[in-house]
């Protein structure tokens, strides 16, 4: 008997506050269609250019989630390698020292290093001087030799520091004309 005491303290049996079941009404089953079906290949096709571009960014995306990650790399403190594209740099102007025998030697004495000059060449005709025209413009004097021998009856020699092509152009100048400066 002591065991229906124990059961009658509750108050309902156990069980019964658990609500009943209701029954879930009948339905069609869910079919998903895939919208454009089998056309959407034919679609794709036909419009080439829009495939395209979903494909190049399809790769784009596929390259940015492959590639290496600067913060975790600093973090590590891993050392970064170079760029897979550099940035395409102008080539800068190689200069060059390029003596060159200037007609006038007492000329050549009133420069300095680092003056700025124009080089004149004047063509030597039969009939006597021929047209003059500048060869460099804004060369810079590197050097002017004190020797001896570089102050002749042919002139006075001193180099100039000018890109590689004006050098070459200055080479011809003094084989055919008498070169003279110009301080600018």
């Amino acid at each position: 008997m002591v065991l229906v005491s124990q059961l009658s303290s509750f108050p309902r049996p156990l069980g019964t506050d658990v609500p009943g079941t209701c029954e879930v009404p009948h339905f069609a089953p869910v079919r998903v269609r895939v919208r454009g079906g089998r056309y959407q290949v034919r679609r794709l096709v036909r419009h080439r250019r829009r495939a395209l571009a979903v494909g190049l960014a399809v790769t784009a995306v596929a390259l940015v989630a492959a590639g290496p990650r600067e913060r975790d790399a600093e973090a590590r403190g891993a050392p970064r390698g170079r760029p897979v594209v550099d940035v395409v740099r102008e080539r800068p102007v190689e200069m060059v020292a390029a003596p060159v025998r200037i007609a006038d030697g007492a000329t050549v004495r009133l420069l300095r290093a680092g003056d700025r000059v124009d080089v004149v060449a004047a063509e030597q005709g039969a009939v006597g001087p021929g047209d003059a025209h500048v060869v460099a413009r804004g060369a810079r004097v590197a050097k002017v030799p004190e020797s001896p021998d570089s102050v002749s009856e042919g002139g006075a020699l001193v180099v100039l520091s000018v890109p590689r092509r004006t050098a070459t152009l200055l080479a011809g100048a003094g084989a055919t004309s008498r070169l003279a400066v110009t301080l600018c």
